[in-house]
């Protein structure tokens, strides 16, 4: 599940993550427009009345109880060797009379007023094979009631209809987690929902059963849950272990408390460690997703290749979110990775997270996406800003692009005055991490295009792929794996790179980068034909777009080293020169790039290299077994000559089986490996 605990460290406070709301009113939306379309078509049963199965039956004369001002349970049911159940009975909820129950000693229990009235209310089932499909038919159906039915703004206070949807019952374990009492809670849910008191779905005795009920289930499960725990959790050890056995190039570390059990654990596989070598300069960190069975904190780091997709660095399973915790995982992943740091990590808004960055990885420069940022502005300003929210938003997003830092202090100054949101702590939670959001001071920071919305929405798929149908610590393992296995292996891209300008340099950029680079290089450089450069005396440019006066950039040229610095930093960040240094290079008749700025990342070649690299251990392997072969066999050789001319078949023989096994490793971009052994040699 998505940790929902806001990042303001008030437990009264909790985030929702972008697309949770959506789903939750979409969903809503629909059921209310099914209901009501269901209320305005709705016949009452009758005999001969023909369901697919029982639980539509049900369902069906739910809903037609509702409407007329009852609910109904299930009573009677009959079974047959042939058929299992084929008759059932279904009642108006006031169907029968209570039993007199006696408690173990005999005694009767308080006598408590019962709602059963012997009401004859009813509609039983009767399941027919027809041409070998089952049918449940109506026998018998009546509707008469010997008791008052509801209104329909009555009917929904039956017990059949007080249901707690799951996000209520989220946000109600949460309240009360931190210390709110029942009839807070349901005040709270009011407001936030936003409706008069009493007209929640449910009453505030039902949210004190659901939450009396939940403790005792905690209860009774939390030894089974510590003890489940912890032997998943020394299996999730073992098969580390045994996987360093049998690839040393597979790392694994864990800690453990003052009981000796283990507290946290990483581990890392041997593709994604030489994938790091190559393409770990940023690193994502992402840490927004809780086990619900084992209540460990899930790190993820992540990377992007150079084809734009998400990449498994390694992972690790976290007892709790501290400074401690989080400080522990960031220097066994730089350990993994033989001791290098990426230059920047990016996170989610997290100041705990971003106290272990700056203790553990000092030298790293730390980034929070806005596209972090900006989904929980409305779950903490909407309310407490009201009709101005949308005023306030435009405010915000206008700030996140402002470039100079200077001016960014004096606008944050002059929007949290106009808002009147001196005190409030989320705006104080902001500020406080500016340094790490704020444009005007990460512009330059190397992001290689993981800071958007782009990048995130493939991250939260890509892990999402991973926790699908995941039911132990042992199959999580596994499928962390195949998922590290899969992005090491080659493939083809069949992306056909169009021209859409003349000029050599987009020429050059399709046979030098990877689809996705050339895709981002070239909208730079079709971007470039809006803009106009002037040159100043100090061989500076001011370039500017044909229609927009403001927002001119500085352009910067190095004629000695052909290097062009831009004011937007574009090229710093993402590894594509920008719009305004390709106006320079136009401007200076220029056919063909320095191949600086073409970073190594975004190239095709090292894009094969990659795959290369992944094999070069077990290249390495083969070698030595051969050299270890044939000096060998040489020495034996020399003794007789019949053993000379034995060790000559046994070595072709040997050599042979070797080139074959190259020769079936798989192509790479369609390059392909062929070797043939002369006879003569």
């Amino acid at each position: 599940m998505r940790r929902q605990q806001c990042p303001c460290g008030d437990w009264k406070c909790y985030v929702s993550h972008e697309g949770d709301s959506e789903e939750t009113s979409v969903a809503s939306q629909l059921a209310k427009n099914d209901e009501n379309s269901l209320n305005e078509s709705m016949v009452a049963p009758y005999v001969g009345m023909v369901f697919k199965s029982d639980d539509d039956a049900f369902e069906y004369y739910g809903n037609f109880a509702r409407k007329s001002g009852f609910s109904v349970r299930k009573e009677r049911s009959r079974l047959s060797p042939q058929l299992g159940v084929y008759k059932r009975d279904f009642v108006c909820y006031r169907s029968g009379f209570a039993p007199m129950r006696k408690k173990p000693g005999g005694e009767h229990h308080r006598d408590r007023k019962s709602v059963r009235c012997g009401c004859d209310a009813k509609m039983y089932l009767s399941k027919e094979v027809v041409e070998g499909v089952s049918q449940w038919f109506v026998v018998q159906f009546s509707n008469v009631h010997n008791h008052e039915l509801l209104e329909s703004d009555q009917v929904r206070f039956l017990p059949a209809y007080r249901k707690i949807q799951e996000a209520d019952q989220e946000r109600i374990l949460l309240l009360s987690k931190a210390g709110f009492p029942i009839h807070r809670i349901v005040k709270v849910l009011e407001l936030e929902k936003g409706i008069q008191g009493g007209q929640l779905p449910f009453l505030e005795r039902d949210v004190r059963n659901f939450v009396q009920n939940r403790r005792r289930a905690v209860q009774e499960n939390d030894a089974l849950l510590t003890e489940k725990r912890e032997t998943d959790t020394m299996e999730l050890l073992d098969i580390c272990k045994a996987t360093n056995e049998t690839d040393e190039y597979f790392v694994y570390d864990f800690t453990v408390d003052e009981n000796n059990k283990v507290e946290n654990i990483a581990w890392s596989f041997p593709g994604s460690v030489h994938a790091y070598a190559m393409l770990g300069d940023v690193v994502y960190f992402d840490t927004t997703y809780r086990s619900i069975t084992y209540g460990l904190i899930f790190g993820a780091w992540l990377g992007i290749d150079s084809n734009g997709r998400t990449i498994l660095f390694g992972v690790a399973l976290l007892q709790d979110e501290t400074l401690r915790s989080f400080a522990w995982a960031l220097q066994t992943f730089v350990h993994f990775m033989k001791g290098r740091c990426p230059k920047t990590i990016l996170t989610d808004l997290d100041p705990g997270l971003g106290d272990a960055i700056r203790s553990a990885l000092p030298n790293t420069r730390h980034v929070i996406s806005v596209c972090n940022i900006l989904p929980k502005l409305s779950g903490w300003f909407s309310l407490l800003l009201g009709s101005q929210f949308s005023e306030f938003k435009s405010e915000f997003d206008a700030l996140c692009h402002v470039e100079s830092t200077e001016d960014f202090e004096l606008q944050w100054s002059q929007m949290v005055s106009m808002f009147g949101l001196g005190s409030d702590r989320h705006i104080a939670l902001l500020y406080s991490i500016r340094t790490s959001w704020a444009l005007s001071y990460i512009r330059g920071y190397f992001l290689a295009r993981m800071a958007t919305p782009a990048y995130l929405k493939s991250v939260d798929a890509f892990l999402k792929r991973i926790f699908a149908a995941q039911t132990c610590l042992r199959s999580f393992f596994e499928q962390v794996g195949i998922f590290s296995n899969l992005q090491n292996q080659p493939r083809q891209e069949m992306q056909y790179m169009h021209m859409k300008t003349c000029i050599p340099i987009e020429e050059q950029a399709r046979r030098t980068l990877t689809p996705f680079a050339f895709n981002a290089f070239q909208r730079e450089l079709v971007l470039a034909m809006q803009y106009s450069a002037s040159e100043l005396a100090n061989g500076t440019y001011l370039v500017h777009h044909f229609k927009k006066m403001d927002g001119e950039r500085r352009v910067i040229w190095i004629p000695d080293d052909e290097q062009l610095h831009c004011s937007c930093k574009e090229f710093e960040s993402s590894g594509i020169p920008c719009r305004h240094a390709f106006r320079v290079f136009i401007t200076k008749n220029y056919f063909q790039l320095p191949e600086k700025y073409f970073p190594s990342r975004w190239l095709r070649e090292s894009s094969l290299a990659f795959f290369y690299d992944h094999d070069a251990q077990q290249n390495e392997e083969w070698i030595q077994e051969f050299h270890s072969l044939t000096e060998r066999l040489f020495a034996e050789s020399s003794i007789t000559k019949e053993r000379s001319d034995y060790i000559r078949k046994e070595l072709t023989k040997e050599l042979t089986r070797l080139l074959n096994e190259v020769r079936d490793m798989p192509e790479s971009d369609g390059i392909a490996m062929d070797f043939t052994l002369s006879p003569t040699d």
